[in-house]
């Protein structure tokens, strides 16, 4: 998420207050949207606790070379 604070400060000039505030603001809409499941995978991806996405690629490619 301090990567997106970091972008919003620098592309739209907020300060970091404000950033992490819009990012809360779209976050609470976007979970409010999904199934409780799905929401509560947003939160994980946001704390760094995603799948990691190189181990994912290998595993779905593995079987196309061998």
């Amino acid at each position: 998420m301090d990567e997106l604070v970091k972008m919003l400060q620098e592309k739209v000039g907020l300060s970091e207050q404000q950033a992490k505030m819009v990012i809360d603001l779209v976050l609470d809409y976007i979970k409010a949207k999904l199934p409780d499941s799905l929401a509560s995978q947003v939160d994980s991806l946001l704390k760094g606790e995603g799948p990691d996405l190189g181990d994912l690629m290998k595993k779905g490619l593995g079987g196309l070379f061998g």
